[in-house]
């Protein structure tokens, strides 16, 4: 039986990955691993970070953010929060996010993985899923990104999926400014070749991302 909110039967897979809408069980795993490690102590990768506060105002607040981030979504302003499963366990969270994806036709991406579970090529496979539903599925004509100066990680994955340098902007995570670097893809940049991706039940949801109009039987906004 089809889920009455159809995000929760979207999947997107990989050759190792699959993503999904994180589901409260989910969640509670996830915190777990994030709670685990995600970087070096010393540093952050985050524009706000959001791991490092203590527990359980830490396991509290992350589940009260994807909780609203679910509960607040609107076809012209979303925030998809995908759980990352690899051998039938959560591992870290890619999110795709837009706002007027219908006129705009432009993406965000941000994602974490555990420390534990770095240094595998996951982060290329679960990006690569998001590009592929954004571009190849949705019809998206850029899809931007950042990474804080010292992420090496993140900037590798980008230059391997086709990003390219938007520029770079000064930001404070932690009181004191660092560069952030700004990279966007399009689809002739793209390396949609790299990483073979699925997508699972996503006819049912391309009304909630904006990508086609939806009727009132489906969405009304009073």
């Amino acid at each position: 039986m089809a889920h009455p909110w159809p995000l929760f039967d979207l999947r997107i897979r990989t050759p190792r990955l699959e993503l999904r809408l994180s589901t409260d069980d989910d969640l509670v795993a996830l915190a777990a691993v994030a709670r685990a490690g995600i970087h070096d102590r010393a540093e952050t990768p985050f524009l706000v970070p959001w791991d490092e506060l203590p527990s359980p105002a830490f396991e509290r607040q992350f589940l009260g953010f994807w909780w609203r981030t679910r509960g607040g979504w609107k076809p012209d302003d979303w925030t998809l929060g995908l759980a990352v499963i690899a051998d039938g366990r959560p591992i870290g969270v890619q999110d795709l996010a837009a706002r007027d994806f219908a006129h705009r036709r432009s993406v965000l991406t941000g994602s974490w993985l555990g420390l534990s579970h770095q240094g595998r090529g996951y982060g290329t496979e679960m990006r690569a899923a998001v590009l592929w539903l954004a571009f190849e599925e949705l019809g998206a004509l850029v899809a931007e990104s950042g990474y804080i100066d010292g992420n090496d990680a993140s900037a590798r994955v980008s230059t391997k999926l086709g990003y390219t340098a938007n520029g770079e902007r000064l930001v404070a995570p932690k009181g004191h400014p660092v560069t952030e670097h700004l990279v966007r893809a399009t689809p002739e940049t793209w390396r949609r070749d790299l990483v073979p991706v699925t997508v699972e039940g996503l006819d049912a949801c391309r009304g909630l991302f904006g990508e086609r109009e939806l009727d009132l039987e489906s969405w009304s906004s009073t």
